[in-house]
């Protein structure tokens, strides 16, 4: 399955998202995929178009979000301004482009690593200290989040040194230092969504710990699925073993 159309939300040329529309032609859920990487620019949303493409051939409109990493003009405010404005912009620009393909009632979250992470804060905006720039004041329009091996925990991520220090490229500093910029971008600080969330996480993970999802999820609500002898990269891969459980979670928010 190839790349419908390529939709820019904003004006740099990594504000943009990749459209793949399943085979049928009736309004179908929407599913933003936020790809990984450590929130670094050198890994891109290419990374993510295998999972992208087996979500649209189960019949899922689909948008991968491109956006600007560390390294890219991202990290702290760049990247959270372009998460934001991706997914708030982003369902009518595709409305626009492809009239009648999509079910507004019916948008998920799918994010992998550091594109967990945004998808879980992205879902908690409304819970940002008053004063953030990207607060909402309701809820945001998502039927439910999938979480895969997500950075749930920024706090927790810091000090364990995930990614070699990717949360204080990320964010500018530790805790200690920026704590208002943990306060409006850490998804362990901003309480329980009241939408289905789901974190899929292998116990094999090397790269963020199955300890962060268990804790996440005990102190959320959220629902983990933890996968025996899985590791970082199966959650996304549609050949593996992995796989089945990450429609699932997907399924269980929309269907």
């Amino acid at each position: 399955m190839t790349i419908d159309t390529t939709i820019a939300y904003g004006s740099h040329r990594d504000q943009v998202a990749d459209l793949y529309l399943p085979a049928m032609n009736d309004p179908a859920p929407l599913v933003f995929v936020l790809h990984g990487g450590f929130w670094r620019a050198a890994i891109d949303r290419t990374h993510a178009r295998p999972e992208a493409q087996a979500f649209a051939a189960l019949g899922y409109v689909v948008a991968s979000i491109e956006y600007r990493r560390v390294g890219n003009g991202g990290g702290w405010p760049g990247t959270f301004d372009d998460a934001a404005q991706a997914l708030d912009v982003l369902p009518t620009l595709i409305e626009d482009a492809r009239p009648g393909r999509i079910d507004q009632d019916r948008i998920a979250y799918v994010g992998h690593s550091a594109g967990g992470h945004l998808a879980l804060w992205a879902a908690l905006r409304h819970y940002l200290p008053t004063g953030a720039s990207w607060r909402t004041e309701t809820a945001p329009r998502v039927a439910g989040v999938v979480a895969l091996a997500p950075a749930a925990n920024l706090v927790d991520a810091y000090h364990r040194s995930n990614g070699e220090g990717a949360v204080a490229e990320l964010l500018g500093g530790g805790p200690d230092e920026l704590p208002e910029r943990y306060a409006a971008t850490d998804p362990a600080l901003l309480g329980s969504a009241d939408i289905p969330v789901v974190v899929v996480h292998g116990d094999k993970d090397q790269r963020l710990p199955i300890e962060m999802a268990r804790e996440y999820c005990a102190k959320s609500g959220a629902e983990l699925v933890e996968l025996p002898d899985t590791g970082h990269f199966e959650l996304i891969d549609p050949a593996s073993a992995a796989w089945p459980f990450v429609v699932a979670a997907l399924r269980r928010c929309l269907d």
